[in-house]
């Protein structure tokens, strides 16, 4: 069963319904699908992997007094995300300390309508990023290879609107060095058939 992008492709319940039928999902295990389709449980998992990170904060504890104290340590501008979703929902850009509780609550709410969880990570803002995804392909056998990269940094409401291939900001050192991570990354979560692995470079190529 090939099921498509979005939706029933990023659905763990129903990749393992297609394995108990006795067939072939096209896509990855359903344990990697819900390792990585959390925010703060995949960002924890790459860390321990090694694979470079935005600093931030994707601890258990959900206070506001903590997320508000580890906002402190990062550093303003802070983003706030909701862990279980994308799209730009739930996320909020917070400059200055006096506006982070109110957009926590804020993206808080939002997230627990869009996506029924409003557990948050907080992450350090890069300013103007670029964003480079890596196409990764893996097979069964624990063999990974990564493919080349998509710019897709020209972005409205935070969804990509032109992707380009090969990125004009990446030069060779910097492809192979993402590129490498991205394996790092796939294997982590035993991950098998295509896939992408997002980076935020900052304009040191940070």
């Amino acid at each position: 069963i090939h099921p498509g992008y979005g939706f029933l492709s990023e659905n763990a319940e129903f990749a393992d319904a297609v394995a108990a039928a006795g067939l072939v999902f096209i896509g990855p295990p359903a344990d990697a699908i819900r390792s990585m389709g959390d925010k703060a449980a995949s960002k924890r998992l790459m860390i321990e992997a090694g694979v470079p990170c935005v600093p931030g904060y994707q601890g258990a504890d959900q206070s506001d007094a903590v997320l508000i104290a580890e906002a402190d340590k990062i550093g303003f501008p802070v983003m706030v995300k909701a862990s279980a979703g994308g799209g730009g929902r739930g996320m909020r850009l917070v400059f200055e300390a006096s506006e982070l509780e109110a957009q926590i609550k804020t993206a808080r709410s939002e997230a627990e309508n869009a996506f029924g969880s409003g557990e948050l990570i907080l992450e350090k803002a890069v300013i103007k990023p670029r964003h480079i995804e890596i196409q990764v392909f893996a097979d069964k056998h624990g063999n990974v290879v990564y493919l080349g990269e998509r710019d897709c940094s020209i972005q409205r409401r935070h969804q990509k609107v032109v992707e380009e291939a090969p990125s004009p900001f990446v030069d060779q050192a910097l492809r192979e060095k993402m590129g490498e991570a991205a394996v790092q990354a796939a294997r982590a979560c035993n991950y098998v058939g295509a896939g992408t692995v997002e980076f935020l470079a900052d304009s040191e190529g940070n």
